[in-house]
């Protein structure tokens, strides 16, 4: 996917406001030197790609770089490059930023997608857009080099109507009255529901509805949910979503529902990146 000039530039500007003070004191402009990137553990790789870019931008040669998705070793070279040495210390915290804290997220997410293929490889894993505000397009490469995708990337794209919708239209009953006209709006998008407990999803379904998403629901209760409505329509789109992560991910994929929808990959530990800067003889 790309990743604008803007958020780069964006990236860069906020490490580096104006002047590389340290290497403008050391008086080191001007000698070239070489900089690597590599990683201390395993891991799937993110964001090469953009820490290349932001070499070229900087006036670095990239020597090589591997590619976003890549299951990477400890001690492998991610991306290698040349140039004077000033703009390699303006580019080292930016690209480390970028290559630790995505391969992060996409490490985390491969370790879901393996946990839920153990026990159902026919299931789809998505992940919602609460990651760290400002960093969306990355999370987003990041989730899909881990193997996933989006459940939704922003409020234009899908219909998920919440409590907090039903709230205003007079609740269950009175949306239910209006599905048809609802679906008539948008006839090449499905309309799904998300609710916390049978009932509500048993109105629905049997009313038509495209799509039910259960929040903090047990792997337990879902089983016994997901029997009851493909009884009624065995073609309805089930989402598990609320408080799945790697630890119970694979209880989720053994209830039948077609998706896990989750946030935890966002939040996990940077992928520990080494660099290395060194004159060239």
């Amino acid at each position: 996917m790309y990743i604008s000039d803007e958020t780069l530039d964006k990236f860069i500007k906020e490490d580096v406001p104006y002047i590389d003070l340290t290497s403008l004191v050391l008086e080191i402009k001007g000698i070239r030197g070489n900089i690597k990137f590599f990683t201390r553990e395993d891991a799937i790789l993110c964001g090469a790609e953009e820490a290349a870019r932001i070499f070229r931008k900087l006036n670095i040669d990239v020597i090589n770089s591997k590619t976003s998705g890549t299951q990477v070793k400890k001690g492998d070279i991610l991306l290698e490059g040349m140039g004077d040495v000033e703009n390699l210390h303006i580019a080292w915290k930016v690209c480390q930023n970028i290559i630790d804290n995505f391969s992060g997220i996409a490490t985390k997410t491969r370790r879901i997608i393996d946990e839920v293929s153990s026990v159902n490889p026919d299931i789809t894993v998505i992940t919602t857009r609460k990651s760290m505000p400002g960093t969306r397009e990355l999370s987003t490469k990041a989730v899909i080099a881990g193997g996933v995708f989006p459940h939704r990337l922003g409020l234009s794209e899908t219909i998920l109507v919440f409590k907090q919708h039903l709230d205003f239209l007079g609740g269950i009953k009175e949306f239910i009255k209006n599905i048809e006209r609802f679906k008539n709006k948008v006839c090449e998008k499905k309309i799904l529901v998300e609710v916390e407990n049978i009932d509500d999803a048993v109105k629905l379904c049997k009313n038509n509805i495209d799509g039910i998403q259960f929040d903090k629901l047990s792997p337990e209760d879902l089983i016994s949910n997901v029997n009851i409505l493909r009884n009624i329509n065995p073609d309805i789109v089930v989402l598990a979503a609320g408080g799945i992560n790697e630890n119970n991910a694979a209880k989720y994929a053994k209830t039948g529902v077609n998706g896990i929808v989750t946030s935890s990959v966002y939040y996990t530990k940077p992928i520990d990146i080494g660099c290395k800067i060194k004159p060239l003889h």
